[in-house]
C-alpha cells in the first residue's frame, strides 16, 4: 500500500468522519505501514507549541511586527474560547465562535472576516506540515463585506492643505506624502542621507523589511530642500520636532500635525493615508498600469492595489462617451 491509496482511503472516509477521527485514522495508517512517518503524533508539539512554530514561520516570510501580533493574539484568542485541541477544533466550532464573537462584540463584517483569513492561513499551514488532515477552516466561505468608495484628496483639497501649513517641515512633508504616496511609518523612519535629489527619489523600508525606491516630484523637490537648509540640528532623521531637541517625528506627531491642519480648514478626515490612496487613484485615472502602481506602492498583492485605488465617476463617465457613445 503506498502514499496514493492512504490518501484514497482518508478521501472516502472523510464524509462520515470527523476531523480529529481522519486524524486519528491517518496516524494509525501512517505507523503501521511506514516507520518514519510516527511523527505525525501530536504530543511532539503542543497547541502553543503549533502557534509559536506558525508565528515563527510567518516571521521568517517577512510579515511585520505587527502583523505577527495580530496572527498570534487572535489565534490564541479563538482556540482559549473554544477550549479544545487545536487538532480536535471542528468547522462547527469555528463558526460558533465567529458567529458569538461577532454578536458579543458588535463587530464588523471586515473584523469577522478578518478573523477567518488568520484562522485559514494557521489551519493551511497545520495541514501542509502534515499535522492535521484537512483544514477546517476550507468550508467556510469568505465573509461578504460592503465596499464603500474612500475619500480622496483633490486637487483644490491639497492646495489648501499647502496653503495653511505655517512652517516649511510641514509643507515639505504634505508634498512628499502626496508625491510618493509613502506609508506614513515609512516617512517616519526616513534618514537626511537617504535622499536622492539629484535623481528625485529615495529608498523607504516597507512592510516585512522590503526595501523599494520612491519618487517626488520637483515641486516636493524644492520644498523639502528648503526645510533641511533651514535646519541647525544634528538630528539625522528626516522630520523632527519644530522646537529643541528636535526630536524625530513619530507617526502620531504626523497624524497629530495633520488633524491639526485639517480642523484649521474645517475638512474632515484629513490623515496620511489618504494621501496614498489619492496618489493611486490618480495614478489609475491617468492610465498608469496597475501593475505598476502596484509596484510604486509596494504591495505584495495587487487586489490590495485595487482596493487602495477608487476609479473616478468623471473617469468613467468620460470613458463611457468615449468608447460606448
Amino acid at each position: 500500500m503506498d502514499q496514493t491509496t492512504i490518501n484514497n482511503i482518508e478521501e472516502r472516509c472523510s464524509s462520515f468522519l470527523n476531523d480529529h477521527q481522519l486524524n486519528n485514522l491517518h496516524k494509525v495508517l501512517s505507523d503501521c505501514l511506514f516507520e518514519e512517518t510516527k511523527s505525525y503524533d501530536f504530543s511532539d508539539l503542543s497547541d502553543s507549541g503549533l502557534i509559536d512554530t506558525f508565528i515563527a514561520s510567518k516571521r521568517i516570510e517577512g510579515c511585520s511586527e505587527k502583523t505577527i501580533r495580530y496572527y498570534s493574539s487572535t489565534i490564541t484568542l479563538v482556540t482559549t474560547r473554544i477550549g479544545k485541541p487545536i487538532s480536535t477544533i471542528t468547522t462547527n466550532n469555528l463558526r460558533r465562535f465567529l458567529a458569538d464573537y461577532q454578536g458579543e462584540r458588535n463587530v464588523s463584517k471586515v473584523t469577522i472576516d478578518n478573523i477567518r483569513r488568520i484562522l485559514s492561513s494557521f489551519y493551511a499551514w497545520l495541514e501542509d506540515e502534515d499535522y492535521i488532515i484537512k483544514s477546517p477552516v476550507r468550508r467556510i466561505k469568505k465573509v461578504k463585506t460592503t465596499k464603500t468608495v474612500k475619500e480622496v484628496y483633490t486637487d483644490e483639497m491639497l492646495e489648501l492643505l499647502r496653503d495653511d501649513c505655517c512652517n516649511l517641515r510641514d509643507l515639505a512633508m504634505i508634498d512628499l506624502l502626496s508625491s510618493t504616496g509613502m506609508r506614513v511609518g515609512e516617512l517616519v523612519n526616513l534618514k537626511r542621507t537617504d535622499i536622492d535629489f539629484q535623481n528625485r527619489e529615495c529608498i523607504v523600508i516597507g512592510k516585512g523589511d522590503k526595501e523599494r525606491l520612491v519618487y517626488f516630484d520637483a515641486r516636493t523637490k524644492v520644498h523639502l530642500s528648503n526645510y533641511l537648509n533651514s535646519r541647525n540640528d544634528s538630528n539625522p532623521s528626516l522630520f523632527v520636532s519644530l522646537s529643541k531637541p528636535y526630536k524625530s517625528l513619530k507617526i502620531s506627531g504626523v497624524e497629530t500635525r495633520l488633524k491639526k491642519i485639517g480642523n484649521n480648514l474645517n475638512m474632515t478626515h484629513v490623515h496620511p493615508h489618504k494621501f496614498r490612496r489619492t496618489l493611486a487613484t490618480r495614478a489609475i485615472d491617468k492610465g498608469m498600469p496597475i501593475e505598476q502602481v502596484q509596484v510604486l506602492l509596494g504591495h505584495q498583492k495587487i487586489d490590495t492595489t485595487l482596493e487602495y485605488a477608487m476609479v473616478s465617476q468623471a473617469n468613467v463617465k468620460n470613458s463611457h462617451r468615449k468608447y460606448i457613445g
